[in-house]
């Protein structure tokens, strides 16, 4: 008899084992501000990049699972965009979906930045989170700049969930530090379940979206500011033969100006660009990587929800 069910994804049949007695697994919601180290966390606890991070806030734009599995349970993270008060088209999608989030997990683990007080951002995440069943793991991130005198920083998320009967840990997704710690945290409040996914799996999400991820990523961290986020990355097209895989790649602006900078003078800017995210795709896939990059102008994209479904960012239902 084979212990192992079978599971359709990507329209392949992939085998899952028949979890051991007394494992563990569910679905955990990572919420909170933008830039307070969702993405950086999973990452972490996940073993592997999955969502891209900057130090730009607003980095996460979907709802990226992120797979973690031991011997004793199995932790689907469900990393979500920042929750911020939306200033176009796209950031009311992206709120409604971190919202969605709250209501469509089994834990819910609320980050914030704590080396800093709590503020009104994370009172207004307290409020959405009044009203839910599933239990909140308040998750102190950044341990590591933390000031010595930080009696105060923590007297702040203590008054911040007041009557609450949520559990708290203090960690730093960067150095690792605490980390243990929230994991087992994280397993003490799961129920017994199945395996949802193979154990060696780290995501979900097909190798087209964590590529266009990866070129979104080095766009963050190569122009800062000066394109913040209003680019859409599209994988029109991927060839592989036994030697390479050919990877073409549209970058959708809004703005003409936007083009020329992400061009770069000489097109130095976009070899740069283009340079450092086949790096990182070619950690993703086995074998080498040719990667073209082009730029597409898409005014007021964010504004469309035609060309926001286009790009792939719609509303997720509770």
């Amino acid at each position: 008899m084979i212990n192992n069910e079978q599971l359709t994804m990507n329209d392949q049949q992939i085998s899952i084992p028949f979890a051991p007695e007394n494992f563990k697994s569910g679905f955990v919601g990572i919420i909170g501000r933008p830039n307070v180290g969702k993405s950086t966390l999973m990452n972490h606890l996940v073993g592997q990049k999955v969502a891209i991070t900057s130090p730009i806030s607003q980095t996460t734009r979907n709802r990226l699972q992120g797979i973690l599995t031991t011997p004793e349970a199995q932790i689907i993270f469900v990393d979500t965009p920042g929750i911020h008060k939306p200033h176009h088209e796209l950031g009311k999608v992206l709120v409604k979906n971190a919202q969605a989030a709250i209501n469509s997990v089994d834990l819910i683990l609320f980050v914030v930045d704590s080396s800093v007080t709590a503020g009104k951002g994370d009172r207004f995440i307290v409020e959405l989170l009044k009203h839910t069943k599933n239990p909140v793991i308040l998750g102190l991130n950044k341990l590591d700049l933390q000031p010595d005198t930080h009696d105060k920083i923590d007297q702040s998320y203590q008054d911040l969930i007041g009557d609450h009967d949520w559990s708290i840990s203090k960690f730093s997704a960067v150095t690792g530090a605490g980390t243990a710690s929230l994991q087992r945290l994280l397993i003490e409040n799961l129920e017994l379940g199945p395996y949802y996914y193979p154990p060696d799996l780290v995501t979900d999400q097909p190798e087209r979206f964590i590529m266009a991820e990866l070129i979104r990523e080095q766009i963050l961290l190569q122009t800062r500011q000066e394109i913040p986020h209003s680019v859409a990355i599209v994988i029109e097209k991927i060839e592989e033969t036994p030697k390479i895989t050919k990877v073409f790649a549209a970058i959708n602006v809004e703005r003409s100006s936007q083009k020329g900078i992400l061009i770069g003078k000489k097109g130095m800017m976009l070899k740069q660009i283009g340079s450092a995210a086949r790096q990182q795709i070619q950690k993703l896939i086995a074998g080498n990587i040719y990667l073209e990059l082009f730029v597409k102008v898409e005014p007021k994209w964010r504004q469309s929800r035609l060309r926001l479904a286009e790009f792939g960012y719609q509303v997720d239902r509770d």
